[in-house]
């Protein structure tokens, strides 16, 4: 992969996003004569990973200009950046209005635009984005042999079989070009991606349209300082998405759905609406089966993408049926048949998603990646259902440094369904997990008991000790999750399932 400064030129020119040129014959618009066929061969935005052949991006709130300093002493000659480094004895600076705009741009360039030669599915929504993620994953993978890349909050495969675990929901947009790019290397066919709002607040998606885009739903969430400091903030990023899809797949009992069409509706985006049942705003509906929880039916007002029919779950829950037909419609749009989305649906499992064990006293412990108020809530209630003569046992923490809102959140959610809890911790960052359990206490307004035992793997010991054969242990929030985020760092973290295997064999 290359790229040439005429080309670079080129592109910022294009999106209207180049201020100047700045190198020793000065300030200009035209490129010096000296590095006229000058071409790159590697991108980056890392100080530590440079050389004479890199296009570096000075991107971040906290860049410095030491960090560019750094990379010209490692031989760097050009850089990109918002503002001039006059400091800096750097060949070239290539001035830009916004940086991250700006990699985004040069990095679909530099890697030959690999959106264009896959089918991009993106889903967003407050909850339910990695579970609708996988279920398109198993479906497209009977229609194209597992030709299926996949970018997702748990796990992520660029050669459709092996995964790995991304450490952003969206990665940032010089690292998903090179996931494209590598996929399509891979020969895959299709590229499922989850997008968060954070991916269109801080322009990682900037210029990327998808095949089909579809919005689960919308809840306050993500609510802080560092990330959204409003709803109204957090729910215009999130509509992006419908802008940018070539058609939008959006769910009838969603919040604020009339926006969401309107939103459509308002770009001219084509758009199929699904809902739990059938209405004149709906096209397909999902109908619960009354001998069976895990089985559905998908009607539909007039099948044009011929997906009707009986369908078969793994993963309880009325909520993923929800999510499955989701999946459906959009595998649809992209090639898939009846057949295979009903096969694909029987299939799909989720690391971490409504994981049973059974303790050895009978009690049922469920790990699941529940981590907003919304999932929670919809978890509880479920658990609640197949629970009726037992107790709900509910180990949970929440996040540091992000998402506060959640915590009062929690307190609500316990307040409402659980009948004992169990704070813990839950990748406090910089905080005090004790002071985050303390919080999340402190919004629990009815007398159930509560324990706090920061330690998570004695508190899941506790939980277990506590149940009684008729109840429900829910181990929320960290899912297959085997890192815990303290202070920058990812710690190794052994696992929910994992711990809760290994108590009840011993």
């Amino acid at each position: 992969m290359t790229i040439s400064l005429k080309k670079i030129r080129e592109c910022l020119l294009k999106e209207h996003l180049l201020k100047e040129f700045i190198s020793a014959e000065g300030w200009s618009l035209t490129l010096p004569t000296s590095l006229n066929d000058k071409m790159f061969d590697t991108l980056s935005y890392d100080s530590r990973a440079v050389n004479k052949e890199t296009l570096f991006f000075c991107k971040g709130l906290n860049f410095k200009s030491v960090y560019l300093e750094q990379a010209v002493h490692s031989g760097l000659e050009v850089y990109v950046a918002e503002q001039p480094y006059d400091n800096v004895s750097a060949e070239l600076g290539i001035i830009v209005t916004d940086i991250k705009k700006a990699m985004a741009i040069l990095s679909m360039a530099f890697y030959d635009y690999p959106q264009n030669k896959l089918k991009l599915i993106g889903f967003t929504g407050t909850k339910g984005k990695t579970t609708a993620a996988y279920f398109t994953k198993f479906i497209l993978d009977q229609t194209t042999n597992k030709k299926t890349a996949m970018l997702s909050t748990m796990n992520s495969t660029l050669d459709g079989q092996t995964f790995f675990k991304s450490h952003l929901t969206t990665p940032e947009s010089l690292d998903l070009y090179k996931m494209m790019a590598e996929a399509v290397d891979n020969k895959m066919t299709h590229f499922i991606m989850e997008v968060s709002s954070q991916a269109y607040k801080t322009n990682r998606v900037y210029g990327l349209f998808f095949d089909v885009g579809i919005f689960l739903n919308i809840t306050p969430d993500h609510i802080s300082p560092i990330e959204h400091p409003t709803f109204d903030d957090y729910f215009y990023c999130k509509r992006q998405l419908i802008k940018h899809s070539k058609t939008i797949i959006l769910n009838h009992e969603s919040d604020y759905f009339q926006l969401l069409k309107e939103t459509a509706e308002l770009h001219k985006v084509p758009y199929i609406v699904y809902g739990n049942q059938q209405s004149a705003e709906t096209d397909y509906s999902y109908h619960t089966s009354i001998d069976d929880s895990l089985a559905f039916s998908i009607k539909a007002t007039k099948d044009t993408l011929s997906v009707t029919g009986d369908y078969q779950l793994r993963l309880g829950g009325d909520f993923n049926k929800g999510n499955a037909l989701s999946a459906v419609l959009a595998s649809a749009l992209v090639g898939a048949v009846r057949s295979d989305c009903q096969q694909g649906i029987k299939e799909t499992t989720v690391p971490g998603r409504m994981e049973l064990l059974t303790n050895i006293n009978g009690a049922k412990i469920y790990v699941d990646y529940a981590h907003n108020y919304d999932s929670l809530k919809n978890l509880l209630a479920f658990v609640k259902e197949e629970h009726p003569n037992g107790r709900l046992l509910v180990l949970i923490g929440s996040t540091g440094n992000k998402a506060i809102s959640r915590r009062k959140d929690f307190g609500t959610v316990l307040s409402e369904l659980a009948d004992v809890a169990i704070l813990t911790t839950d990748d406090p960052a910089d905080e005090d997990p004790m002071m985050i359990c303390q919080e999340i206490q402190s919004y629990i307004t009815t007398d159930i008991p509560v324990e706090i035992i920061v330690d998570r793997s004695e508190a899941i010991k506790e939980a277990l000790a506590m149940s009684q054969p008729t109840d429900a242990v829910i181990l929320a929030g960290k899912g297959a999750d085997l890192y815990q985020k303290v202070s920058g760092e990812d710690t190794p973290y052994e696992g929910d399932f994992q711990i809760a295997e290994r108590l009840i064999v011993n």
